[in-house]
């Protein structure tokens, strides 16, 4: 058995202390710390937080040795056990790292235990210790021996299992209820004393069940414990997904709070994330792409699903807050055309694929700059796209049997096979919920109803080709109308107002801005002499009908640039709305199916 015991070795300055022991140590025992944590598709570095290693076997000291930036080897003789000691510098108020401070601490186990190579499938014991007085502790690590507040002895059957628990350590709010079987525990970090808990925990249980339900039906899940950890800070918003836990960052103006009205738009964010990391249980942590099965966590992991794996729980995020009735069909069309113009408002989505993008996630998306809407697009919000047009695809179908075919179909189909998936699985499930062709396409005879899914499926995530999504919501009665966009992304432009000036984030790739000559960090100063201090200003004093001059400062030095005259059709935003079916009562039936009304 491997044991770790972890404890405050100094709030105030952000470390934690970590002891490890390995009884019968091989000779030179390798020693390493992920360079990344899963679900997080970045290389991170965690090693970089570490004090140098220390290590004894009884009161011997042995030589540590370096390997490369994380991996270590120790020196060892006989089968006297092993003690390494070192401390974590943890002040990453993010949800993939360590944190600690004099009123809360947080950790991942991907930065703060070292991997003994060679004993990963051994039983791994944590002993969580010496922490200020009154804290408790918050995880799905499974008990052995603990305290009312959670302190004491953890243990995991492996190292995957070990870093794969997050650790929620202060005085918190606690809640809990039970879904089939299942404890839910809910904890939250710097939240009002007027945090209206309950309504938390009433809305957070709908989701659970529903869930539960999607993938197992009347079954058992597979796990009979999960922690929601959030921290509340002042302005925040993100999520890690574990497979039995979460960790979540939201403002505190998301929050219910008793007495309060709440605000609604904030709430249903929260709540939306809540959704997506809970979905996650399965849909990664379990059900996985190929290439994580097992992690590298010595290297960057690609694959090029990331579509599916995000995207896929990016659809069914907001689904299951309609289907618990969290929000109304009105609601729910209005996030799902909020999610299409933030895809159509890309142009990185013309030159590249959304299974390039989660290839490229290590390097595009995780490191975003003034040029990345050129030169990606999200497989989150394309990924929920696509999971959308295929929906919709299989609900114009026929039905088979009680039902028409549907994503849902696919899903726990994908689920049932009970092992990491392919695209060509995938198309397989496809192909088996549909039963038959999907429409509209030009199909040989003879071409396997398998094979006609996966090229559908190519097309829609390894080209760069539009999504006729219009045609399958009008298919729907899901109405698609356009309107002239404000004019910063008539331009192309991305503009942050700071301090009454107007400085441009983002040119987007063959729009107006572009062909006169912005750069990101110019500032806008005036319009044909007006002046500018905000975004809407460029509105207020811009005329199409002919060339204007517009006074910017780049690196210090003003100059002067031309806007053209504007011609041909103005760039749109779209709104999508319920459109009126009472003479199409099957078309009626098939929304309503969809939109769980």
């Amino acid at each position: 058995m491997i044991q770790y015991r972890i404890e405050v070795a100094d709030a105030n300055a952000h470390r934690f202390l970590v002891t490890l022991r390995v009884d019968k140590p091989a000779p030179s025992q390798q020693l390493s710390l992920p360079v990344w944590i899963p679900g997080s598709y970045l290389v991170r570095e965690f090693a970089r937080h570490l004090s140098p290693l220390k290590a004894k076997q009884g009161t011997r000291d042995v030589a540590v040795t370096p390997l490369d930036k994380a991996t270590w080897e120790v020196a060892t003789t006989g089968s006297v056990a092993l003690t390494v000691q070192y401390e974590v510098y943890a002040f990453d108020t993010s949800v993939r790292a360590a944190f600690l401070d004099a009123s809360r601490g947080f950790f991942n186990g991907t930065s703060v235990f070292l991997k003994v190579h060679g004993f990963e499938d051994q039983p791994h014991a944590v002993k969580i210790t010496g922490l200020p007085k009154g804290w408790q502790v918050a995880t799905a690590l499974p008990a052995s021996k603990i305290n009312t507040q959670g302190v004491g002895d953890y243990l995991a059957p492996d190292y995957d299992a070990l870093v794969d628990h997050p650790v929620e350590l202060g005085t918190f709010w606690r809640g809990e209820f039970t879904v089939r079987g299942v404890r839910h525990e809910f904890v939250v970090a710097g939240a009002t004393a007027d945090l209206d808990g309950q309504k938390l925990l009433d809305d957070t249980r709908l989701i659970c069940e529903a869930q539960i339900n999607f993938w197992h039906g009347r079954k058992k899940a597979p796990f009979d414990h999960y922690v929601f950890m959030l921290n509340v800070i002042e302005d925040g918003y993100g999520g890690l997904e574990h497979r039995q836990s979460t960790a979540l960052i939201c403002g505190r103006k998301d929050l219910p709070r008793q007495g309060r009205p709440v605000n609604k738009d904030a709430y249903t964010t929260l709540l939306g994330l809540i959704s997506h990391e809970y979905f996650h249980t399965w849909n990664v942590k379990r059900l996985k792409p190929v290439e994580f099965a097992p992690y590298d966590y010595t290297r960057e992991n690609h694959t090029r699903m990331l579509w599916f794996f995000e995207g896929f729980t990016s659809y069914y995020d907001d689904q299951f807050l309609l289907r618990t009735g969290l929000i109304d069909a009105a609601t729910y069309i209005k996030l799902l055309g909020k999610t299409v113009n933030q895809v159509l408002s890309t142009p990185g989505r013309l030159s590249y694929s959304v299974a390039q993008a989660s290839f490229d996630a290590w390097t595009r998306y995780y490191r975003p700059d003034e040029n990345t809407a050129n030169a990606t697009v999200s497989y989150y919000t394309k990924g929920s796209l696509v999971a959308l047009a295929l929906d919709l695809a299989l609900r114009e179908l026929p039905a088979s049997g009680k039902a028409h075919p549907s994503l849902d179909g696919v899903m726990q189909r994908l689920w049932q096979l009970g092992r990491p998936i392919t695209q060509a699985d995938v198309a397989q499930a496809l192909a088996d919920e549909a039963g038959r062709y999907p429409q509209g396409l030009q199909v040989k005879a003879g071409t396997p109803v398998e094979q006609t899914w996966l090229a559908l499926l190519d097309k829609w995530t390894e080209q760069c080709e539009e999504l006729p999504l219009q045609h399958l919501l009008d298919r729907l009665g899901v109405a698609w109308s356009g309107k002239a966009a404000p004019l910063p992304q008539q331009w192309g432009l991305r503009i942050q107002d700071n301090n009454g000036a107007a400085k441009v984030q983002a040119v987007m790739r063959g729009g107006v801005a572009e062909g006169m000559g912005l750069s990101a960090g110019d500032e806008l100063l005036a319009l044909d002499g007006w002046r500018i201090r905000k975004a809407d200003d460029l509105a207020a004093w811009h005329d199409a009908q002919r060339a204007q001059v517009l006074l910017i400062c780049r690196d210090q030095k003003v100059s002067t640039l031309t806007v053209p005259a504007q011609t041909g059709s103005p760039v749109e935003i779209i709104t999508l709305s319920l459109a009126d079916l009472g003479q199409m009562p099957d078309k009626f039936a098939r929304r309503q199916a969809w939109l769980r009304a």
